[in-house]
């Protein structure tokens, strides 16, 4: 049996292999001491079991992708202590555990808790990440669907300048590019789908990041256009197209920000297109 003591630095996170946990083995146990924001669902008292991502200071490996390790730590271990709940966009998201500032000090866990293996974290989290991506998007293309329904019952029932709202060009536009955009996305989302259950995760990356990185700027901009119609209502509590907009907007950081995505996106499709200039 070993131990491994884990410290992390203050630094935001924005890929898997820039996550600095330095993990050191010795004897029977782990210790981990460091100060994590935003994981969902931990005030949730449901909540019994916390996933842990560390790269071990001690791995001397080739690869980045084989540093790091997940570790499981139980909520009630002594020195795990939820510090404080966070809001996202003023949303506390209670109804399934907020997001919370949660602080680990000299956390002792045994070596049994790696998950898979030593230095197999990376493993586990592109295997999951791919469908998990592909599932907000899904998420995002039916919060469009419904602004759009709710843009269009408030387009024809409110007036201006004696006109439905709808025989204004502008919001035709808006009504026309909105259905433009959510049909188009949906259809990437199922070719990503396809593509996924066919070639697997890392085959189809090129197309999760892509429809990654369309479906969140897609529902944003439908999202704002209904928002925009509704006025001072869209964005008061009694409608949903406030709290709507800032999920669709947290999608453009959750699993990777935009910018990864573009740039992973331009660095295959220079790699195909470079391969066939030399045919």
């Amino acid at each position: 049996m070993e131990k491994i003591t884990v410290r992390r630095r203050n630094k935001v996170v924005v890929k898997a292999k820039n996550l600095f946990l330095p993990c050191f083995w010795s004897s029977v146990e782990f210790v981990e001491s460091f100060n994590p924001k935003l994981p969902a669902g931990a005030g949730n008292p449901q909540c019994k079991v916390a996933i842990v991502m560390c790269r071990s200071a001690s791995q001397d490996v080739s690869s980045r992708h084989g540093q790091h390790s997940m570790i499981l730590v139980p909520m009630d271990t002594p020195g795990v202590k939820l510090v404080r709940p966070l809001t996202v966009f003023g949303q506390d998201d209670a109804i399934h555990g907020g997001h919370f500032e949660v602080h680990f000090e000299n956390v002792r866990v045994p070596v049994s808790n790696i998950i898979l293996g030593e230095g197999r974290g990376f493993e586990i989290a592109q295997g999951r990440l791919g469908p998990g991506r592909l599932h907000h998007c899904m998420r995002a293309v039916g919060a469009a669907e419904f602004a759009l329904e709710l843009l269009c019952r408030r387009a024809a029932s409110r007036e201006t300048f004696g006109k439905k709202l709808y025989q204004h060009e502008v919001v035709s536009h808006w009504i026309a590019e909105c259905r433009l955009m959510i049909d188009q996305t949906r259809l990437l989302t199922l070719h990503a789908a396809q593509a996924l259950d066919s070639l697997g995760s890392r085959a189809a990356r090129r197309q999760i990041a892509m429809i990654k990185v369309s479906a969140a700027r897609m529902a944003c901009h439908v999202l704002d256009c209904a928002i925009q119609v509704h006025g001072g209502a869209g964005v008061s509590g009694d409608f949903p197209l406030a709290q709507m907009y800032a999920y669709v907007r947290t999608l453009r950081i959750a699993d990777g920000p935009d910018e990864v995505h573009l740039s992973s996106i331009a660095h295959l499709e220079l790699r195909d297109q470079l391969k066939k200039a030399k045919l």
